[in-house]
């Protein structure tokens, strides 16, 4: 079990528990989290679960497989540390994970 923080667009913050194995995303959809859409319900076949992982945390969450990498290029407002939070498996080591939410998914 892991720790997320996950911070909307206009700063609001939630912390909530995510379960080993589960996505970052799936964390965020069980919690109803707003800003996470998840149309493909995961199976990283669009952009609306992009999130930015703070850049404390980009070397243990690993990097993007290149499927994911050409999905991010569709969500908007990308940044240096865009993920798509589908493809980000939750696991004990990242307990403390901070990961920011765009204004708006696509």
């Amino acid at each position: 079990m892991a720790k997320i923080t996950y911070i909307e667009f206009d700063g609001t913050s939630h912390v909530v528990d995510v379960s080993s194995g589960m996505s970052v995303m799936e964390g965020a959809i069980n919690n109803n989290i707003p800003g996470i859409e998840a149309e493909c319900g995961g199976a990283c076949s669009c952009a609306t679960c992009h999130v930015y992982v703070d850049p404390a945390w980009v070397a243990a969450t690993g990097s993007a497989q290149h499927i994911e990498e050409d999905m991010i290029e569709c969500a908007m407002d990308i940044q240096e540390t865009s993920r798509l939070s589908c493809q980000i498996e939750v696991s004990d080591e990242l307990d403390g994970l901070v990961v920011r939410l765009p204004e708006l998914q696509i």
